[in-house]
């Protein structure tokens, strides 16, 4: 029998149609229609100015914006040759990236659990996600897309101590939700049922299908570019973190992983932030951004001569030489990477995004194989994908 799943769905998690092929209730064959989300992002970033495109990294996967922004930032300074910023600018980076990591696992597991029936994740990690969406809004005002990160070119980051102690009592109450939550589900009979030996896949799998992060993770790969000597970036190597593996590589072992992510990233930004407040001097509670974009002249704006020259700036944006870059980041479903391409204007000529959700999706077919039909949701769940970045 012929099956279409979706492109309406609940357990789709967007836009997604399957086209599947049963035998009874065995899944044999499964083909996957996307692109009913498309809205040209590339092209649409290669019309704009350099510090106008930062938007529209938010709408790409909307469920972990600011990691997206950082990676967009850091391609532009890479083009500019601004290898270094200071220590604070990489410490907020890493904060806002740590959070975003949790903001993501904590919707991806809530919903994976959804899709299989248990309800009462989904309200512990919302609670929590409004917590982190609310210091995105104090931060830059908005909620979700935040358009926060800048290029150090143009900002330099500094710190408000009275949202820095915030974000300290989040991470000790958070623990407390990740331990309610592993209590729930990971000693769960039914949930092991429905997860153990269930979308199992193997090295050679993963590496032939080029995935990355949790899924790859999941197989035994030591594959993350925070732990990277290659790729580093934004200081991530002069932390003391860890990243975990699966034995398996099935459903089970990728749930796992994000648990003790969550975990870790909490580690991370209790350190990042702490940090941050032995090394900051109390600053008005106005923004979590050094408002003077001149940083060379140290401009107030008090004159008018000085407000007119922070327009042009803004109105011309930033003037890069010719040149190509790539930069990628370990984003919370795995390498994120943008590839520019500069030609002595304010605009770039080739922008290419490599989004890892469009490339874990392709092993769908491979993990559905064999499984029945209601093993579907619990496949697409544990891949975590969002339509915006893979359509894009």
């Amino acid at each position: 029998m012929i099956l279409n799943f979706g492109p309406q769905h609940p357990a789709a998690h967007g836009v997604l149609r399957l086209v599947l092929q049963l035998n009874n209730e065995i899944i044999e064959k499964t083909d996957i229609h996307i692109g009913l989300l498309h809205r040209s992002t590339e092209k649409l970033i290669q019309s704009k100015h350099y510090e106008k495109s930062i938007p529209y990294f938010d709408r790409l996967d909307y469920v972990s914006m600011m990691t997206q922004e950082h990676a967009y930032c850091l391609a532009v300074e890479k083009l500019l040759n601004k290898t270094s910023v200071s220590k604070q600018t990489n410490y907020i980076r890493i904060l806002f990236d740590e959070l975003t990591r949790i903001l993501n696992h904590m919707l991806a597991i809530a919903c994976h659990a959804l899709d299989i029936g248990s309800m009462s994740s989904i309200f512990w990690s919302f609670e929590e996600r409004e917590n982190i969406m609310e210091f995105y809004e104090r931060v830059c005002g908005a909620r979700m897309h935040a358009a926060f990160h800048r290029t150090a070119e143009n900002f330099d980051y500094s710190c408000d101590t009275l949202l820095l102690t915030d974000i300290l009592k989040f991470i000790k109450n958070c623990y407390k939700t990740l331990n309610e939550m592993h209590n729930v589900l990971t000693y769960s009979k039914i949930w092991k049922q429905r997860l153990i030996n269930i979308g199992t896949i193997n090295l050679k799998t993963a590496q032939s299908w080029n995935l990355t992060g949790v899924m790859i993770r999941s197989v035994g790969a030591k594959k993350d570019l925070r732990l990277s000597k290659k790729h580093v970036y934004s200081g991530y190597n002069k932390i003391d973190l860890k990243s975990y593996l699966g034995i398996n590589g099935d459903c089970y072992d990728r749930y796992l992983i994000r648990m003790f992510e969550m975990a870790e990233s909490l580690n991370i930004a209790n350190y990042v932030t702490s940090q941050l407040l032995l090394n900051t001097s109390k600053i008005s509670y106005q923004t979590l951004i050094n408002k003077n974009y001149n940083t060379a002249t140290q401009s107030n704006y008090n004159s008018m001569e000085d407000l007119i020259n922070h327009f042009l700036q803004w109105h011309t944006g930033l003037k890069i030489k010719s040149g190509t870059t790539e930069h990628y980041i370990e984003a919370p479903k795995g390498e994120f990477g943008v590839i520019l391409v500069s030609n002595d204007t304010n605009k770039p000529t080739k922008c290419k995004i490599r989004s890892p959700s469009y490339f874990n999706l392709q092993a769908l077919p491979k993990l559905t194989y064999g499984h029945y039909l209601a093993d579907l949701a619990a496949l697409i769940g544990t891949i975590d994908i969002v339509f915006g970045e893979i359509d894009r």
